[in-house]
């Protein structure tokens, strides 16, 4: 959907730049080619006619008439309507209620639920400082209690166990009461899903919620479902009294139209997205941002905090310092750069909250590459010595073909990373006085600095 309707509008605003002013033929214009990019991505029929109805009453309402740039203007209501659909401002987890706060996930099969709860428990460790429980009450899936054990692990919180021979309510209960004797501040009861809606299904979870009384039940939803997730969404609201939604798969090749149906259809805020496969790739959903990224408009603010959060400022002082004292940039300096970009999320990633025009720029360097070029120059340095990596000099052919033997490269490649490192070599020398940790401010300090990226 965000390609679509940000290319369509990319080249209305371009047919309209020599208009005076917004007409009701612009206008149907515009919303004719708006209706067509919702309906591709799947968003529901009722929303659609509700969203082009209200971008047309503030179109041809006081607010625009006369514009000097009406095709700007046109982007800006729509912009705003987008907002408006998605529900504006952030709405957090409420963690108001006397601890344990339970949170119950709810949702079909395959949407992402059990990896979403370890996802939860993740942000609400490092954002909220909770000590938090999980708990599985899946006893269908063979593998989806051991799947929850392994996943809250990496998330760094607590599982708690559970057995298929185990009735879900009694499971809860148990966790429940171990998490008050063990002063846990959240438990987050992971439900079995189905592959579509069954009577036994929403029995069992209506069952669940009033024996734990949840203070939230979020509603996990694949972003890719399109239609789907309405007609799911929709017989979830009937059961629980949704408190809000997770959208999964947000970076997937979706075509996005449950962000936009889900929030309608359920009432209920959009409280997050998933953004990546990996246990932090969780962000606080803004559909002021996310209305951004639709209309091609980027997440700048996403990419800043993004590199905040993946620089290492400490270990990015201790290299300046090092550089500054005459201690020179060895290898090792050189493989923590690397990492540090590889913690970002990838080129990807990164690529993914730039503005459109960025993007279009971008489009001829393949990123898949280029991240497989840094795991190579990664493989490389570690197939080096220690003495290797502090002093590259002492590298000759003997050494090369070692190391290419080692990482599974050719001479070549050896040659070309040492020439790499070589022209960051001369750029730290430069630096000396005191550049490389304005150059790091920039990248993680809140500057709004971006990290130089390969285009």
């Amino acid at each position: 959907m965000a390609s679509a309707l940000s290319d369509k509008l990319s080249r209305l605003v371009k047919q309209m730049r020599g208009q005076a002013r917004i007409t009701e033929d612009n206008v149907q214009e515009m919303l004719r080619e708006v209706r067509m990019a919702l309906l591709e991505a799947d968003v529901a029929l009722p929303v659609v006619r509700d969203f082009i109805a209200r971008v047309k009453e503030k179109a041809l309402g006081q607010e625009v008439v006369g514009s000097l740039n009406p095709g700007q203007a046109l982007v800006g209501i729509v912009h705003r309507e987008l907002v408006a659909t998605m529900g504006e401002g952030v709405s957090d987890i409420n963690l108001a209620a006397q601890p344990p706060a339970v949170i119950l996930m709810a949702g079909l099969q395959g949407a992402g639920k059990t990896t979403t709860t370890a996802k939860l428990a993740k942000h609400l460790i490092d954002k909220r400082r909770k000590k938090v429980l999980t708990v599985s009450g899946d006893v269908y899936r063979p593998a989806a209690i051991e799947q929850l054990k392994t996943v809250t692990k990496q998330a760094g919180a607590e599982w708690f166990p559970s057995a298929p021979d185990q009735k879900p309510v009694d499971i809860a209960l148990a966790a429940l009461d171990h998490a008050r004797k063990q002063y846990f501040d959240v438990l987050l009861v992971d439900t079995a899903g189905r592959l579509a809606i069954d009577e036994a299904m929403m029995r069992e979870i209506k069952e669940l919620h009033a024996a734990v009384k949840p203070v939230e039940t979020l509603f996990v939803v694949d972003a890719m479902q399109g239609q789907d997730a309405v007609n799911t969404a929709k017989a979830f609201k009937e059961a629980l009294p949704l408190t809000g939604v997770v959208l999964t798969k947000l970076d997937g090749d979706s075509r996005g139209g449950a962000a936009l149906s889900v929030r309608q259809v359920t009432g209920a805020p959009i409280k997050f997205a998933g953004t990546s496969e990996k246990i932090d790739g969780l962000e606080v959903f803004d559909a002021e941002r996310h209305a951004g990224r639709i209309l091609g408009m980027g997440d700048i603010v996403a990419l800043v905090e993004q590199v905040q959060a993946g620089v290492d400022m400490e270990a990015a002082q201790k290299l300046a310092a090092k550089v500054k004292g005459g201690g020179g940039f060895d290898l090792e300096d050189f493989l923590a750069q690397l990492r540090q970009m590889k913690q970002m999320g990838g080129l990807s990633t990164l690529m993914d909250k730039m503005p459109s025009q960025v993007q279009a720029k971008a489009g001829q360097v393949d990123l898949d590459k280029a991240e497989r070029d840094i795991r190579r120059k990664e493989g490389i340095i570690c197939s080096m010595t220690a003495a290797e990596r502090r002093k590259p000099e002492i590298i000759k052919a003997t050494r090369k073909r070692r190391i290419a033997a080692g990482a599974g490269v050719q001479v070549q490649e050896v040659n070309r990373l040492l020439n790499e490192f070589e022209q960051m070599q001369q750029m730290m020398k430069k630096m000396k006085g005191g550049g490389l940790m304005k150059m790091m401010r920039r990248m993680g300090g809140g500057k709004g600095g971006l990290p130089k990226l390969p285009f």
